[in-house]
């Protein structure tokens, strides 16, 4: 058995999953100030008689870390770059604690100034004094050689709690993205330990001495152990697990827009015939661009709770919500509040409480208050379906870039909707009937997140560079560097980027049968000097691609996940 845990914004989802069927499902309250009660109080309702010995492993997503970027809410973290000649970092400066220091090195990974040592020193013993215990480090050719940020680390010593190392995020060149990356990871690491370390406490007092993974932004998995050492990765797990639990349904002769209405945010995403797209550079979050690896998701500030009110004469809705349905005894009257005055939903909570708060409304319009549920129903899916297109818009005006290929000339025009989350059922009849496209709630809409983190597969990449002039080739990523000779090839470089990815799978938690490899970059490059070829530089990327765990019979009697 698997357990998934989504915690949402509004809501957090729990599924006990079997060989071949959901045996037990919850839904509680998300509270943001102690999101580790709601997964205690979740992971309690799936599990009870139970035998923790049949439990295979826990899958969770968390709002954790992307909650602490947005809010603000980082930890005094301090970021020590070098860059040497060429593009100032003083430009990309993170807060107050930001220092460039001398030490370069180039596109190639060769030395070109060394570190110096008395600077970083007394930099240390600043931050030391001023009580600064997270730190960032960044050399702005690291991923070609880390030898500078290792440097650094090394003159730290153990005087810092933490220490991250921009090399160790991403093997993808990009020193703006990098600094901020490196930044956000050190800012968010103690507040993230903290938690992940209260629920492993806690499950190994249940008794589930059980692998502990984590859902990442590229929706796929980690281990919690491997996820302390990059809790960056976390960030936009919510929206990941959507798109992973939208692939059992999704179709494979057409492009699908995927759907993810909750309480406080609308998640979308497209499928291009069944398979999820990928930000080519990485993650946007907070308005900071990162290197982190990301499904190609985005979320707008409309779901069930979103407030309803008149403005102008006209109805609005959101962006903000002020908490439930005035069903459930919120202050302020909201989408939800509409399906409950059309008899639409009447479990658990007061139809008395939703006509109450919307008549005003209808009075304002001059309309029949059933009408103004069915306005206000109909402006929620006008605007749902509006962000979609302008989203589809984006995706069209550059490469569509999925988590396979790079699809150069392809434009991205969704026959069907796929909708999850709690009023899936009621928002899917009316998206299809304003769009003119098929709609259709997913099985189990309610909990699909949940599921999608529970069969999530472990993913990670690799990125080797050769330079056979130099004899290197290395992974700078995964601490590997080994000599090379002249007659090193392409073949032989792809063979060492595949061993090297396997091995990450099974670090990261991986097992070998749901391993998926394929190359993500492939290039080649002659060195010529004196008009003769010199050497070769070889870049090879490798990645184990996102999915579903194998070995499991598709929850809703299909057929075997594949």
């Amino acid at each position: 058995m698997i357990i998934g845990l989504d915690v949402g914004g509004t809501h957090t989802d729990a599924v006990l999953i079997g060989e071949g069927s959901i045996l037990r499902q919850a839904k509680v309250p998300t509270r943001h100030s102690d999101l580790f009660e709601c997964v205690w109080a979740g992971l309690e309702q799936v599990t009870a008689d139970i035998d923790p010995q049949k439990i295979r492993r826990v899958v969770l997503s968390t709002t954790l870390a992307t909650n602490a970027i947005a809010e603000g809410k980082l930890a005094p973290a301090a970021m020590i770059v070098s860059a040497g000649p060429g593009m100032d970092p003083a430009g990309f400066r993170t807060g107050p604690y930001y220092y460039t220091v001398s030490g370069s090195i180039d596109h190639r990974g060769r030395e070109v100034q060394p570190i110096d040592r008395s600077q970083i020193e007394k930099i240390a013993s600043r931050l030391i004094a001023d009580g600064i215990r997270h730190v960032g480090v960044v050399s702005k050719f690291s991923v070609r050689n880390p030898r500078h940020e290792l440097g650094i680390a090394e003159i730290l010593g153990n005087s810092f709690e933490t220490v991250i190392l921009g090399h160790q995020l991403s093997g993808n060149l990009n020193f703006p993205r990098r600094i901020a990356t490196t930044f956000l990871n050190a800012a968010v690491c103690p507040v993230y330990r903290r938690f992940f370390e209260a629920v492993r406490a806690s499950m190994e007092k249940k008794g589930l001495k059980v692998p502990i993974f984590v859902l990442k932004a590229d929706g796929g998995t980690m281990s919690l152990d491997v996820s302390i050492a990059a809790p960056g990765q976390t960030i936009l797990s919510g929206p990941a697990a959507s798109v992973i639990g939208s692939l059992p349904f999704a179709s494979r002769n057409a492009d699908m827009l995927v759907l993810d209405i909750g309480g406080t945010t609308t998640d979308m995403a497209v499928l291009v015939q069944g398979v999820p797209l990928l930000e080519p550079l990485g993650a946007r979050i907070g308005g900071v661009r990162t290197l982190i690896r990301a499904l190609n998701t985005t979320s707008i500030p409309l779901g069930g709770d979103s407030t309803v009110k008149l403005a102008d004469g006209a109805i609005k809705i959101g962006p903000e919500r002020q908490g439930p349905a005035m069903a459930y005894g919120g202050p302020v009257p909201t989408c939800t509040d509409a399906l409950f005055v059309l008899g639409e939903v009447a479990e658990g909570g007061s139809v008395e409480s939703s006509q109450r708060g919307l008549q005003p409304l209808a009075d304002g319009l001059g309309i029949p208050l059933e009408e103004a549920a069915k306005r206000i129903l109909d402006l929620a899916c006008r605007n749902i379906l509006a962000a979609a297109r302008e989203m589809i818009d984006r995706i069209n005006a550059k490469p569509v870039y999925t988590i396979r290929e790079i699809l150069s000339d392809y434009k991205v025009e969704p026959r069907e909707i796929l909708v999850l989350g709690g009023p899936a059922g009621h928002f899917a009849p009316r998206l299809a009937g304003i769009s003119g496209l098929g709609s259709r709630a997913a099985p189990n809409f309610r909990v699909a997140n949940a599921i999608g983190a529970a069969l999530a597969r472990t993913t990670c990449e690799v990125s080797l560079f050769v330079d056979t002039e130099r004899a290197i080739a290395a992974a700078p990523r995964e601490n590997f560097q080994q000599e090379v000779r002249s007659a090193f090839g392409r073949d032989r470089a792809l063979e060492l980027a595949y061993d090297l990815l396997r091995k990450k799978c099974l670090k990261f938690g991986a097992i070998d049968p749901e391993i998926e490899m394929e190359i993500v970059e492939d290039m080649q490059f002659n060195v010529i000097r004196g008009g003769r070829r010199t050497g070769q530089i070889i870049r090879i990327k490798v990645q184990a691609k996102p999915g579903l765990i194998p070995g499991y019979r598709d929850i809703f009697g299909n057929s075997i996940v594949r």
